[in-house]
């Protein structure tokens, strides 16, 4: 028995959108963020992290988004058709790649951007002027030089390629979604500089699978 606890607009979007690629058979449970846009403190009855996602699979809790995509293809993804077998050693070695450098090189850039974000909206008025000073030198020193060099690298593996693995869609996109979707809030990305990351990420939106998991558990926004 699969139980997703899934927290609004958080990266367990992810696993509601594969779960539904599988066709699953699993039990939903929606978590509100609280006031300070963070997870509820129920998570950690579930797991001690509480943090989202949460997978319960037979009362054992499993988390980190990467973790469950991979064990979730292992367990039911029968006929490979989001994982490449290692026989395809161009598309698997895409797929591994990106798999990691999702959660390891780029969102922490993005998370350090929503963070101070969220600092300045909850600073109050009389210091609000420093907060904003503060966060535009962290956006120039440490984060859009280093952003720009990834997205770069991103478009340009979309380039001769439909999707981040290859020709075929893959637990890599949506492991990538999430980070390419926070990139393009705000003002969002250069249409023609990205058009290829943004024509990547109408075809994910564009997916039935997908559909079915925004009417579940909401769309992604930063």
């Amino acid at each position: 028995m699969l139980h997703l606890h899934h927290l609004e607009n958080s990266r367990s979007f992810r696993i509601l959108w594969l779960l539904e690629e599988l066709n699953a058979d699993y039990k939903l449970t929606c978590y509100q963020r609280n006031k300070a846009y963070l997870a509820p403190k129920s998570l950690k009855k579930i797991h001690p992290l509480g943090h989202a996602p949460i997978l319960e699979v037979n009362e054992r809790a499993l988390v980190e988004s990467g973790f469950i995509i991979e064990y979730l293809l292992k367990e039911y993804d029968y006929a490979h058709l989001f994982k490449p077998t290692e026989d395809d050693t161009a598309a698997w070695e895409d797929y591994t790649f990106w798999m990691h450098f999702s959660e390891a090189s780029v969102m922490p850039l993005l998370v350090m951007r929503l963070v101070f974000t969220k600092v300045v909206e909850k600073s109050p008025m009389v210091i609000k002027p420093i907060s904003k000073g503060i966060r535009k030198q962290v956006e120039s020193s440490m984060i859009r030089d280093n952003l720009t060099t990834m997205l770069d690298m991103m478009e340009h593996q979309l380039q001769h390629n439909h999707w981040f693995a290859g020709a075929a869609f893959s637990g890599a996109d949506i492991q990538m979604y999430i980070p390419v979707v926070a990139a393009n809030a705000g003002a969002g990305l250069d249409t023609t500089k990205y058009a290829n990351l943004l024509n990547w990420l109408k075809r994910c939106q564009e997916r039935a699978a997908f559909k079915i998991a925004v009417t579940k558990g909401g769309q992604v926004r930063f």
